[in-house]
């Protein structure tokens, strides 16, 4: 059964969200929920997608695993 504090029934979730809370949540808080949704916005499509290497993707950023994909 599902439950919000179990981490071995969510693990992929929990794993992103550690994630993030690590590299974005560095500062503490946010001034403003407009501030966060920036802030979010920004980390997932101009850090997260194209630049962060994924050892799972054989350390290749999203984006760049997604061209090779499809251009090979």
């Amino acid at each position: 059964m599902s439950r919000a504090d179990n981490p071995y029934d969510n693990a992929f979730m929990e794993s992103c969200f550690s994630r993030f809370k690590a590299e974005l949540m560095q500062d503490g808080v946010f001034v403003s929920k407009d501030d966060a949704k920036t802030e979010i916005f920004e980390y997932i499509e101009m850090y997260y997608n194209p630049i962060r290497r994924h050892s799972a993707l054989n350390y290749l950023s999203p984006i760049n695993f997604e061209f090779k994909y499809y251009n090979n």
